[in-house]
Protein backbone atom coordinates (compact mmCIF):
# COMPACT_ATOMS: atom_id res chain seq x y z
CA UNK A 1 0.00 0.00 0.00
CA UNK A 2 1.27 3.47 -0.91
CA UNK A 3 1.53 6.23 1.66
CA UNK A 4 -1.53 8.39 2.27
CA UNK A 5 -1.43 11.60 0.20
CA UNK A 6 -3.39 14.56 1.55
CA UNK A 7 -5.39 17.15 -0.38
CA UNK A 8 -7.81 19.92 0.40
CA UNK A 9 -10.22 18.96 -2.41
CA UNK A 10 -10.70 15.72 -4.32
CA UNK A 11 -12.72 16.12 -7.52
CA UNK A 12 -14.44 13.04 -8.92
CA UNK A 13 -14.69 13.35 -12.69
CA UNK A 14 -12.37 14.87 -15.28
CA UNK A 15 -14.96 16.23 -17.70
CA UNK A 16 -15.44 19.94 -18.23
CA UNK A 17 -17.12 20.45 -14.84
CA UNK A 18 -14.46 18.62 -12.85
CA UNK A 19 -11.38 19.96 -14.61
CA UNK A 20 -12.60 23.58 -14.65
CA UNK A 21 -13.45 23.67 -10.93
CA UNK A 22 -10.13 21.95 -10.19
CA UNK A 23 -8.32 24.75 -12.03
CA UNK A 24 -10.18 27.35 -9.96
CA UNK A 25 -9.67 25.62 -6.62
CA UNK A 26 -5.97 24.99 -7.32
CA UNK A 27 -5.21 28.72 -7.13
CA UNK A 28 -4.99 28.38 -3.35
CA UNK A 29 -5.54 24.71 -2.46
CA UNK A 30 -4.14 21.23 -2.95
CA UNK A 31 -6.43 19.55 -5.48
CA UNK A 32 -6.75 15.97 -6.74
CA UNK A 33 -8.78 14.99 -9.83
CA UNK A 34 -9.89 11.35 -10.11
CA UNK A 35 -11.06 10.16 -13.53
CA UNK A 36 -12.24 6.57 -13.93
CA UNK A 37 -11.49 6.43 -17.68
CA UNK A 38 -8.01 6.30 -19.29
CA UNK A 39 -8.70 9.68 -20.90
CA UNK A 40 -10.28 12.83 -19.54
CA UNK A 41 -13.54 14.02 -21.11
CA UNK A 42 -14.24 10.58 -22.57
CA UNK A 43 -18.01 10.61 -22.17
CA UNK A 44 -20.16 13.76 -22.46
CA UNK A 45 -17.58 16.54 -22.83
CA UNK A 46 -15.70 14.79 -25.61
CA UNK A 47 -18.89 14.16 -27.60
CA UNK A 48 -20.35 17.65 -27.58
CA UNK A 49 -21.42 19.76 -30.53
CA UNK A 50 -20.93 22.82 -28.37
CA UNK A 51 -22.31 26.16 -29.37
CA UNK A 52 -22.02 29.33 -27.33
CA UNK A 53 -25.56 30.69 -27.16
CA UNK A 54 -26.86 33.20 -24.62
CA UNK A 55 -30.45 32.22 -25.39
CA UNK A 56 -30.02 28.46 -24.86
CA UNK A 57 -31.41 27.23 -21.54
CA UNK A 58 -33.37 28.69 -18.65
CA UNK A 59 -32.67 32.06 -17.04
CA UNK A 60 -29.84 30.95 -14.76
CA UNK A 61 -28.19 29.01 -17.58
CA UNK A 62 -28.35 32.10 -19.79
CA UNK A 63 -26.88 34.22 -16.98
CA UNK A 64 -24.00 31.76 -16.47
CA UNK A 65 -23.39 31.70 -20.23
CA UNK A 66 -23.30 35.48 -20.48
CA UNK A 67 -20.96 35.61 -17.48
CA UNK A 68 -18.63 33.20 -19.31
CA UNK A 69 -18.21 35.32 -22.46
CA UNK A 70 -15.32 37.43 -21.14
CA UNK A 71 -13.31 34.28 -20.37
CA UNK A 72 -14.01 32.76 -23.79
CA UNK A 73 -12.97 35.96 -25.54
CA UNK A 74 -9.87 36.56 -23.41
CA UNK A 75 -8.73 33.44 -21.53
CA UNK A 76 -5.67 33.48 -19.24
CA UNK A 77 -2.26 33.85 -20.87
CA UNK A 78 -1.14 30.53 -22.36
CA UNK A 79 -4.55 28.91 -21.93
CA UNK A 80 -5.00 28.14 -25.64
CA UNK A 81 -2.97 28.66 -28.80
CA UNK A 82 -6.14 29.27 -30.81
CA UNK A 83 -9.35 31.22 -30.17
CA UNK A 84 -11.93 29.40 -28.06
CA UNK A 85 -14.83 30.91 -30.03
CA UNK A 86 -15.48 31.14 -33.76
CA UNK A 87 -18.44 33.36 -34.66
CA UNK A 88 -21.46 31.47 -35.98
CA UNK A 89 -24.99 32.82 -35.82
CA UNK A 90 -27.84 30.60 -34.62
CA UNK A 91 -30.84 30.45 -36.94
CA UNK A 92 -34.05 29.24 -35.31
CA UNK A 93 -36.64 27.96 -37.77
CA UNK A 94 -40.23 26.85 -37.37
CA UNK A 95 -42.93 25.25 -39.46
CA UNK A 96 -46.41 26.83 -39.61
CA UNK A 97 -47.53 24.69 -36.65
CA UNK A 98 -44.62 26.00 -34.57
CA UNK A 99 -45.37 29.73 -34.85
CA UNK A 100 -46.54 29.91 -31.23
CA UNK A 101 -43.31 28.31 -30.00
CA UNK A 102 -41.29 30.88 -31.94
CA UNK A 103 -43.26 33.75 -30.42
CA UNK A 104 -42.64 32.36 -26.92
CA UNK A 105 -38.92 31.87 -27.56
CA UNK A 106 -38.51 35.44 -28.83
CA UNK A 107 -40.43 36.84 -25.86
CA UNK A 108 -38.36 34.80 -23.39
CA UNK A 109 -35.12 35.96 -25.01
CA UNK A 110 -36.00 39.62 -24.39
CA UNK A 111 -35.22 39.11 -20.69
CA UNK A 112 -31.61 38.19 -21.44
CA UNK A 113 -28.58 40.06 -22.74
CA UNK A 114 -28.83 38.67 -26.26
CA UNK A 115 -32.44 38.72 -27.51
CA UNK A 116 -33.46 36.87 -30.63
CA UNK A 117 -34.14 38.91 -33.74
CA UNK A 118 -37.30 38.07 -35.66
CA UNK A 119 -36.53 37.29 -39.31
CA UNK A 120 -38.74 37.12 -42.34
CA UNK A 121 -38.68 33.60 -43.73
CA UNK A 122 -37.07 34.82 -46.95
CA UNK A 123 -34.07 35.93 -44.89
CA UNK A 124 -33.80 32.42 -43.45
CA UNK A 125 -33.69 30.98 -46.97
CA UNK A 126 -31.04 33.55 -47.82
CA UNK A 127 -28.84 32.26 -44.99
CA UNK A 128 -29.48 28.57 -45.81
CA UNK A 129 -30.59 28.32 -49.45
CA UNK A 130 -30.90 24.53 -49.21
CA UNK A 131 -33.89 24.72 -46.84
CA UNK A 132 -36.85 23.05 -48.52
CA UNK A 133 -39.33 25.46 -50.09
CA UNK A 134 -42.35 25.89 -47.85
CA UNK A 135 -40.72 24.25 -44.82
CA UNK A 136 -39.92 27.47 -42.92
CA UNK A 137 -42.80 29.70 -41.86
CA UNK A 138 -41.15 31.61 -39.00
CA UNK A 139 -37.52 32.34 -38.16
CA UNK A 140 -35.33 34.18 -35.67
CA UNK A 141 -31.62 34.87 -35.44
CA UNK A 142 -29.10 35.06 -32.62
CA UNK A 143 -26.18 37.02 -34.09
CA UNK A 144 -23.60 36.85 -31.28
CA UNK A 145 -23.42 33.08 -30.88
CA UNK A 146 -20.31 31.07 -31.74
CA UNK A 147 -18.79 27.64 -32.12
CA UNK A 148 -16.76 26.55 -29.09
CA UNK A 149 -13.46 24.73 -29.54
CA UNK A 150 -14.23 22.08 -26.91
CA UNK A 151 -10.84 20.38 -27.20
CA UNK A 152 -8.95 23.65 -26.70
CA UNK A 153 -11.22 24.64 -23.80
CA UNK A 154 -10.89 21.36 -21.92
CA UNK A 155 -7.15 21.06 -22.51
CA UNK A 156 -6.71 24.69 -21.47
CA UNK A 157 -8.39 24.01 -18.14
CA UNK A 158 -6.29 20.87 -17.77
CA UNK A 159 -3.04 22.78 -18.35
CA UNK A 160 -4.21 25.54 -16.03
CA UNK A 161 -5.07 23.08 -13.26
CA UNK A 162 -1.71 21.31 -13.54
CA UNK A 163 0.25 24.57 -13.70
CA UNK A 164 -1.37 25.49 -10.39
CA UNK A 165 -0.32 22.22 -8.81
CA UNK A 166 -3.41 20.03 -9.22
CA UNK A 167 -2.73 16.30 -9.49
CA UNK A 168 -4.73 14.33 -12.07
CA UNK A 169 -5.20 10.57 -11.85
CA UNK A 170 -6.62 8.66 -14.84
CA UNK A 171 -7.97 5.09 -14.79
CA UNK A 172 -8.77 5.88 -11.16
CA UNK A 173 -11.91 3.98 -10.27
CA UNK A 174 -12.96 4.49 -6.67
CA UNK A 175 -12.54 1.37 -4.54
CA UNK A 176 -13.28 2.85 -1.13
CA UNK A 177 -14.75 6.18 -0.10
CA UNK A 178 -15.38 6.88 3.57
CA UNK A 179 -15.79 9.90 5.81
CA UNK A 180 -13.39 9.79 8.75
CA UNK A 181 -13.63 12.71 11.17
CA UNK A 182 -13.00 15.91 9.23
CA UNK A 183 -11.76 14.32 6.01
CA UNK A 184 -12.47 11.71 3.36
CA UNK A 185 -10.44 8.51 3.03
CA UNK A 186 -10.25 7.56 -0.65
CA UNK A 187 -8.95 4.28 -2.03
CA UNK A 188 -7.95 3.93 -5.69
CA UNK A 189 -6.30 0.58 -6.27
CA UNK A 190 -3.35 0.40 -3.88
CA UNK A 191 -3.25 4.18 -3.48
CA UNK A 192 -4.80 6.03 -0.58
CA UNK A 193 -5.73 9.69 -0.42
CA UNK A 194 -7.27 12.05 2.10
CA UNK A 195 -9.26 15.16 1.26
CA UNK A 196 -11.24 17.58 3.38
CA UNK A 197 -13.87 18.12 0.67
CA UNK A 198 -15.11 15.69 -1.95
CA UNK A 199 -16.46 17.36 -5.13
CA UNK A 200 -18.90 15.17 -7.04
CA UNK A 201 -18.49 16.09 -10.72
CA UNK A 202 -19.17 12.57 -11.96
CA UNK A 203 -21.71 13.49 -14.64
CA UNK A 204 -23.99 10.55 -15.47
CA UNK A 205 -22.58 8.66 -12.47
CA UNK A 206 -23.29 11.51 -10.01
CA UNK A 207 -26.12 9.77 -8.16
CA UNK A 208 -24.06 6.57 -7.88
CA UNK A 209 -21.36 8.56 -6.07
CA UNK A 210 -24.02 10.18 -3.88
CA UNK A 211 -25.35 6.81 -2.84
CA UNK A 212 -21.83 5.52 -2.19
CA UNK A 213 -21.20 8.21 0.44
CA UNK A 214 -24.67 8.01 1.99
CA UNK A 215 -25.97 11.27 0.51
CA UNK A 216 -28.51 9.47 -1.63
CA UNK A 217 -29.56 10.59 -5.09
CA UNK A 218 -30.64 13.97 -6.45
CA UNK A 219 -32.49 12.43 -9.37
CA UNK A 220 -29.81 13.28 -11.94
CA UNK A 221 -31.03 11.66 -15.16
CA UNK A 222 -28.66 10.84 -18.03
CA UNK A 223 -30.22 11.46 -21.44
CA UNK A 224 -28.80 9.96 -24.62
CA UNK A 225 -28.27 12.29 -27.57
CA UNK A 226 -27.44 11.12 -31.09
CA UNK A 227 -25.09 12.81 -33.56
CA UNK A 228 -24.31 12.01 -37.19
CA UNK A 229 -22.02 13.53 -39.81
CA UNK A 230 -23.14 13.58 -43.45
CA UNK A 231 -22.31 15.30 -46.73
CA UNK A 232 -24.09 18.62 -47.33
CA UNK A 233 -26.49 19.01 -50.24
CA UNK A 234 -24.81 18.77 -53.65
CA UNK A 235 -23.34 22.11 -54.78
CA UNK A 236 -24.23 23.76 -51.46
CA UNK A 237 -21.70 26.18 -50.01
CA UNK A 238 -22.48 25.19 -46.45
CA UNK A 239 -19.32 26.26 -44.63
CA UNK A 240 -20.78 29.69 -43.78
CA UNK A 241 -24.22 28.46 -42.77
CA UNK A 242 -25.42 29.34 -39.28
CA UNK A 243 -26.15 26.77 -36.62
CA UNK A 244 -29.74 25.84 -37.56
CA UNK A 245 -32.10 24.84 -34.75
CA UNK A 246 -35.69 23.67 -35.03
CA UNK A 247 -37.68 25.78 -32.56
CA UNK A 248 -39.49 22.66 -31.33
CA UNK A 249 -36.17 20.96 -30.42
CA UNK A 250 -36.64 18.27 -33.07
CA UNK A 251 -33.49 18.86 -35.13
CA UNK A 252 -30.31 20.89 -35.35
CA UNK A 253 -27.43 20.94 -37.78
CA UNK A 254 -24.33 22.98 -38.46
CA UNK A 255 -21.27 22.91 -40.72
CA UNK A 256 -18.48 20.60 -39.58
CA UNK A 257 -15.56 21.22 -41.90
CA UNK A 258 -16.88 20.23 -45.33
CA UNK A 259 -19.62 18.11 -43.77
CA UNK A 260 -22.78 18.65 -41.75
CA UNK A 261 -23.09 17.72 -38.08
CA UNK A 262 -26.70 16.74 -37.40
CA UNK A 263 -28.78 15.69 -34.39
CA UNK A 264 -32.46 14.86 -33.88
CA UNK A 265 -32.08 16.56 -30.47
CA UNK A 266 -33.21 13.33 -28.82
CA UNK A 267 -33.34 12.95 -25.05
CA UNK A 268 -33.70 9.27 -24.22
CA UNK A 269 -33.31 8.36 -20.53
CA UNK A 270 -30.37 6.00 -20.09
CA UNK A 271 -28.45 4.33 -17.31
CA UNK A 272 -24.89 5.64 -16.89
CA UNK A 273 -22.87 3.94 -19.63
CA UNK A 274 -20.61 4.34 -22.63
CA UNK A 275 -23.48 5.57 -24.80
CA UNK A 276 -23.87 4.24 -28.32
CA UNK A 277 -26.24 5.51 -31.03
CA UNK A 278 -29.46 3.62 -31.68
CA UNK A 279 -30.26 2.77 -35.30
CA UNK A 280 -33.81 4.10 -34.93
CA UNK A 281 -32.51 7.44 -33.68
CA UNK A 282 -30.11 7.63 -36.62
CA UNK A 283 -32.97 6.94 -39.02
CA UNK A 284 -35.10 9.57 -37.28
CA UNK A 285 -32.26 12.07 -37.63
CA UNK A 286 -31.93 11.43 -41.35
CA UNK A 287 -35.69 11.69 -41.88
CA UNK A 288 -35.94 15.02 -40.08
CA UNK A 289 -32.96 16.43 -41.97
CA UNK A 290 -34.38 15.39 -45.33
CA UNK A 291 -37.70 17.04 -44.46
CA UNK A 292 -35.98 20.32 -43.58
CA UNK A 293 -33.26 20.42 -46.25
CA UNK A 294 -33.22 19.71 -49.96
CA UNK A 295 -30.93 16.74 -49.40
CA UNK A 296 -30.86 12.99 -49.89
CA UNK A 297 -28.56 11.31 -47.38
CA UNK A 298 -26.84 8.44 -49.17
CA UNK A 299 -24.16 7.74 -46.56
CA UNK A 300 -23.43 8.51 -42.93
CA UNK A 301 -19.78 9.29 -42.34
CA UNK A 302 -19.86 8.93 -38.57
CA UNK A 303 -22.36 8.51 -35.77
CA UNK A 304 -22.08 8.58 -32.01
CA UNK A 305 -24.05 9.30 -28.87
CA UNK A 306 -23.37 11.01 -25.59
CA UNK A 307 -25.12 11.37 -22.25
CA UNK A 308 -26.39 14.77 -21.10
CA UNK A 309 -27.34 14.60 -17.43
CA UNK A 310 -30.15 16.79 -16.10
CA UNK A 311 -31.69 17.54 -12.73
CA UNK A 312 -35.50 17.56 -12.75
CA UNK A 313 -35.67 21.37 -13.14
CA UNK A 314 -32.89 21.40 -15.78
CA UNK A 315 -30.73 23.56 -13.52
CA UNK A 316 -27.36 22.33 -12.20
CA UNK A 317 -27.00 21.36 -8.55
CA UNK A 318 -24.01 23.16 -7.05
CA UNK A 319 -23.32 23.21 -3.34
CA UNK A 320 -22.73 21.16 -0.19
CA UNK A 321 -24.97 18.26 0.68
CA UNK A 322 -27.33 19.06 3.54
CA UNK A 323 -26.68 15.79 5.39
CA UNK A 324 -23.17 14.57 4.51
CA UNK A 325 -20.36 16.88 5.73
CA UNK A 326 -17.68 17.77 3.21
CA UNK A 327 -19.63 16.42 0.21
CA UNK A 328 -20.09 18.95 -2.59
CA UNK A 329 -22.38 18.47 -5.60
CA UNK A 330 -21.42 19.84 -9.04
CA UNK A 331 -23.83 17.98 -11.30
CA UNK A 332 -26.72 18.23 -13.75
CA UNK A 333 -25.17 20.60 -16.31
CA UNK A 334 -27.10 18.84 -19.08
CA UNK A 335 -26.33 20.28 -22.50
CA UNK A 336 -25.03 23.54 -21.06
CA UNK A 337 -21.83 22.42 -19.33
CA UNK A 338 -19.40 23.58 -22.00
CA UNK A 339 -20.78 27.07 -22.53
CA UNK A 340 -21.23 27.77 -18.80
CA UNK A 341 -17.97 26.22 -17.57
CA UNK A 342 -15.91 29.41 -17.08
CA UNK A 343 -18.56 31.05 -14.89
CA UNK A 344 -19.92 27.92 -13.22
CA UNK A 345 -16.44 26.82 -12.15
CA UNK A 346 -15.91 30.18 -10.44
CA UNK A 347 -19.32 29.98 -8.76
CA UNK A 348 -18.65 26.40 -7.62
CA UNK A 349 -15.17 27.20 -6.32
CA UNK A 350 -16.49 30.14 -4.31
CA UNK A 351 -19.27 28.03 -2.76
CA UNK A 352 -16.88 25.15 -2.04
CA UNK A 353 -14.61 27.57 -0.18
CA UNK A 354 -17.53 29.03 1.75
CA UNK A 355 -17.08 32.43 0.09
CA UNK A 356 -19.39 34.94 -1.56
CA UNK A 357 -19.63 35.05 -5.33
CA UNK A 358 -17.04 37.20 -7.11
CA UNK A 359 -18.55 40.64 -7.88
CA UNK A 360 -18.33 40.04 -11.64
CA UNK A 361 -20.54 36.97 -11.21
CA UNK A 362 -23.03 38.85 -9.04
CA UNK A 363 -23.36 41.49 -11.76
CA UNK A 364 -25.06 38.92 -14.01
CA UNK A 365 -27.78 38.21 -11.48
CA UNK A 366 -26.71 34.64 -10.76
CA UNK A 367 -28.90 33.33 -7.93
CA UNK A 368 -26.94 30.70 -6.02
CA UNK A 369 -30.05 29.61 -4.12
CA UNK A 370 -31.44 28.32 -7.44
CA UNK A 371 -28.37 26.07 -7.70
CA UNK A 372 -28.50 24.70 -4.14
CA UNK A 373 -28.85 20.89 -4.18
CA UNK A 374 -31.06 21.06 -1.09
CA UNK A 375 -33.98 21.81 -3.43
CA UNK A 376 -33.67 18.27 -4.79
CA UNK A 377 -33.07 16.43 -1.54
CA UNK A 378 -35.98 14.95 0.39
CA UNK A 379 -36.75 16.54 3.74
CA UNK A 380 -36.07 14.26 6.69
CA UNK A 381 -39.29 14.30 8.75
CA UNK A 382 -38.23 11.73 11.32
Amino acid sequence: MNLMVQFDYAVIGGGIAGISVAAELATAHRVLVLEREPHLAYHTTGRSAAIYSETYGNSIICALTSASRAFFEKPPEGFSAQPLLRPRACLYIGRPDQAGQMDSAIADSQRGLCPLELLHKTAAYGLVPALRPGYVAVAALERNSADIDVHALHHGFQRLAMSRGAEIRRSAELMTLERSGSHWDIGVGADRYQAEVLVNAAGAWADDVGRQVGAGALGVTPMRRTMIVVDPPIDANSSDWPFVIDIGAELYFKPEGRKLLVSPADETPSPPCDAQPDELDIALCVDRLERALDISVARIDRSWAGLRSFCADRTPAVGFDKDVPGFFWLVGQGGYGIQTSPALSRVAAALARGQHLPPEMQDFGIDVSALDPVRLQPTNTT
